[in-house]
Parts: C-alpha cells; structure tokens; sequence
C-alpha cells in the first residue's frame, strides 16, 4: 500500500483515539502508549486496561503505521521501533496497533 494510505488510515486512527480520549474524560497530561503486538498480546492488554483502541494492520504497512501514528501524537519512536521491518513483524507474529494509557486500569 501507498504512503499516502498509511497516512490517511493514521489521521482516522489519530482521530478514533482523541475521540475516545474525550468520552473518557483524559486530562490534559494523559498521553497513550501505541504498541505494535500480537494477537494474544492485544488481549492481554485489552484486559488490563481500559479504554483500548485496537486496528488489525497488513504487516507491510504495520510499522509505517507505528511511526505515522507516533509522528501524529507528538511522540517518539524507540530504538527497537525505528529498526523494525516486515521481515521481523512477520518473524514475531505482530499484527496490531494497540493504543492504551497504561495509568488507566481495568477494574
């Protein structure tokens, strides 16, 4: 896929997570935590906290996603993200884009 598809589906993820942000009443100090994960990693979290928003990316287009949506938020890639290719999200079974505030638990 195009660039310019990473960057729109970016923007409407962007969007989905200030929207929620809203409906849950963030502060204005309360930023997410995006993650590339797996299938069981997603649930693991989508149990811990709340709220969670979750999209299932096509893995060559999963860690320009990452970077679209960091750049977009205002925050920085790790180390480990900026070296991360298809090869290796293919390798670790990565296939979503898992935004959380990790101060928000689930009770």
């Amino acid at each position: 896929m195009s660039d310019q598809t990473i960057e729109s589906q970016a923007k409407i993820y962007v969007y989905d997570l200030h929207n929620c942000a809203r409906e849950f009443g963030f502060k204005a100090d309360e930023k997410w935590e995006v993650s590339m994960v797996t299938s069981q990693e997603k649930a693991d979290l989508e149990n811990k906290y709340f709220p969670t928003l979750s999209a299932k990316i096509l893995p060559e287009m999963l860690a320009g996603m990452l970077s679209a949506v960091k750049v977009k938020l205002s925050q920085q890639l790790a180390a480990f993200e900026k070296a991360v290719d298809i090869s290796l999200v293919r390798q670790q079974h990565l296939q979503y884009l898992v935004a959380y505030n990790p101060n928000r638990l689930r009770r």
